[in-house]
């Protein structure tokens, strides 16, 4: 990033960014505005940090290993890294040295995801400024004994909440259905932000984080990639009302999949087409009782501290592992969807391949002017699905899911040159009526 004023890149970072080339959607901008406040300005990553002073560093292309290494080593609690072109792949070990603060999802206006993280939390220096609502059911057949706790540590925090037996089958848990139907019935019958937690929980402290952020939607990803859904935040914006009624839909369908790997599909759904602002909670949202450190946690889970605690299936959606622990969509899903004015069913899949061996800035670039070519004309395609694979295996796993949601299939590398009526072209060919492959000369 150019050196320029920091107060200018405070006021308007999508400006900023966008003479350096990089393509911010509205709340992309808005994050890194608050960034910069939370934290401190958006500098270089080689500006020295002031005395004292938090600072935002927004990072541009990826670092070496020893890139990697020194940046970490020049990192304060302090300090946030932004990183605009999240989705890519080479920035993973990068992120993989520090902790994941949050996401903002893709959209048209931004079709990047906006990655951002840090040591490791700061303590918040204020309280929110107005409460959140607390939500938790249970079933019918345990009682209200089971809630005893919570009940107590919401009341002892005087912290406003909503608590409700659940009717479900004989000898059965609540389903992710029955957690998803009364999570949106306490978003209708409430107007403040919501936190899910489940019945067996106990507050040591008021959760101020996801409020203080500004988030749509926030969670817990144990081990730093499967989503837990014990606690579950939703703001109050429509992006959070879409993530809710995702999850809602997605667990009717399938209502006897375990709901983490169901609020994580919602998330990979959701996040790949509107500017979904994700907060990832803390440890301190996920204690476990009994382990160490539990008494400086917000909320703590009645779970036995061992490896078992991970999550009940050891076969979890593996190839999606790496992506979730960088924060961003895998090859077998799509980073960015764009639907078009026409109703038509027909979609159109694109495959980025190659990245792994191109530069952040050529894949960026080809991101930008893929979407800007389909929003200029799409074709008559009702949606565009674009997808980023690093190696041939992921080309086969995305091809293949293209073509079981019936879409035309383009093969295209970071830098080829595309054709202005790219997807028009590929409309006209005469392999319209089956998946076909387009494959340009590269430039």
């Amino acid at each position: 990033m150019m050196r320029q004023d920091p107060k200018a890149i405070d006021d308007d970072p999508t400006q900023a960014l966008r003479a350096r080339g990089v393509r911010l959607g509205q709340q992309q901008g808005l994050r890194l505005q608050w960034l910069s406040r939370t934290f401190g300005p958006l500098v270089h990553c080689d500006e020295r940090p002031s005395p004292g002073r938090g600072r935002t560093i927004v990072l541009l292309d990826p670092p070496t290993g020893a890139g990697a290494e020194l940046l970490y080593g020049t990192l304060t609690s302090h300090d946030a890294v932004a990183i605009p072109f999240g989705e890519n792949p080479a920035f993973d070990f990068l992120k993989s040295k520090l902790t994941a603060f949050g996401t903002v999802g893709t959209s048209a206006d931004g079709p990047h995801e906006l990655w951002w993280g840090g040591r490791d939390w700061p303590a918040p220096e204020t309280a929110p400024a107005t409460t959140m609502g607390v939500v938790s059911c249970h079933p019918t057949t345990v009682g209200d004994l089971h809630v005893y706790h919570l009940r107590r540590s919401l009341q002892r925090l005087g912290l406003p909440f909503d608590i409700e037996a659940i009717d479900c089958r004989p000898g059965e848990r609540l389903s992710a259905a029955d957690k998803a139907d009364f999570v949106a019935r306490m978003w209708q019958r409430h107007r403040e932000p919501l936190l899910y937690v489940e019945a067996d929980v106990m507050f040591q402290a008021a959760p101020g984080l996801p409020h203080l952020a500004g988030c749509d939607f926030a969670v817990h990803k144990w081990n730093g990639w499967e989503m837990s859904p014990r606690t579950l935040y939703f703001g109050r914006s429509k992006a959070a009302e879409t993530m809710l009624t995702t999850w809602r839909e997605i667990a009717s369908t399938y209502p006897d999949v375990w709901d983490g790997y169901l609020i994580d599909q919602a998330w990979s759904a959701v996040t790949s087409q509107i500017a979904l602002d994700t907060v990832w909670l803390p440890r301190s949202y996920h204690a476990v009782a009994g382990e160490a450190g539990v008494g400086n946690a917000t909320i703590v889970h009645n779970l036995k501290p061992t490896n078992a605690d991970l999550g009940p299936d050891p076969d979890f959606a593996e190839v999606a592992r790496s992506p979730r622990r960088a924060g961003r969509v895998g090859a077998l899903e799509s980073l960015l969807v764009v639907r078009s004015k026409v109703k038509s069913g027909r979609g159109v899949t694109v495959i980025l391949r190659d990245v792994e061996g191109s530069s952040a800035r050529a894949t960026a670039d080809s991101i930008e002017r893929l979407t800007s070519a389909f929003v200029a004309d799409c074709g008559g395609f009702g949606r565009l699905e674009l997808s980023l694979c690093s190696w041939a295996p992921e080309v086969r796993m995305a091809r293949r899911a293209a073509l079981l949601a019936d879409n035309m299939v383009l093969e295209i590398v970071p830098g080829q040159e595309l054709p202005a009526d790219l997807f028009a072209a590929t409309a006209a060919s005469e392999a319209m009526r089956r998946p076909a492959s387009f494959n340009a000369h590269r430039h």
